[in-house]
């Protein structure tokens, strides 16, 4: 009797564990649901969320981020689509309320300048910098070692034997 109440109790937490498990699968989106009767526009559909990125990942696209946010947008273009609206009034909507970060490749305009010309400028910057420490390196030239340093030197790159030699010399 008491391994028949040992399964139950077993059993209660299994199936609400598997129960939490299987929650968010069950939300989870698919393409599949998002078509249209003419194969093209859908194409198109699937090619636009795949060049517009999901504002919460930032390096996915809508089409295969897990967000929310992006399951929102991907039904809004989804809608917009349905209503007849082209490529070009969807994106104009997106940018118009996220800004042009939903684009991978944003346009190039005095607000974006930075993004297009950024990488190019710290690259220079960095190799200004080199070239100037490299010039400076050049110019100084090195120094002579005085005769301490000299014999510190031999005596530290002298064999062991020499330096066992002369630890003991040092000791008498």
């Amino acid at each position: 009797m008491q391994g028949t109440e040992l399964s139950k109790s077993i059993r209660l937490p299994a199936l609400v564990l598997a129960g939490l498990l299987a929650g968010p699968m069950a939300g989870a989106y698919t393409l599949e649901e998002l078509t249209f009767d003419d194969p093209a526009r859908t194409a198109e559909f699937r090619d636009l969320i795949n060049e517009l990125r999901c504002l919460v990942c930032q390096n996915e696209s809508l089409a295969g981020s897990q967000a929310d946010l992006a399951q929102d947008l991907r039904e809004e273009v989804y809608r917009m689509f349905k209503e007849g609206k082209g490529r070009d009034e969807v994106i104009d909507f997106l940018v118009a309320r996220y800004g042009d970060f939903v684009l991978y490749d944003p346009p190039f305009k005095p607000s974006t300048y930075l993004l297009w010309f950024g990488p190019f400028v710290l690259i220079g910057i960095g190799a200004f910098f080199l070239v100037r420490t490299l010039l400076v390196k050049r110019k100084s030239p090195d120094k002579e070692l005085s005769d301490n340093e000299r014999q510190r030197l031999q005596e530290l790159l002298a064999p062991e034997t020499d330096r066992a030699a002369s630890d003991q010399d040092a000791l008498k």
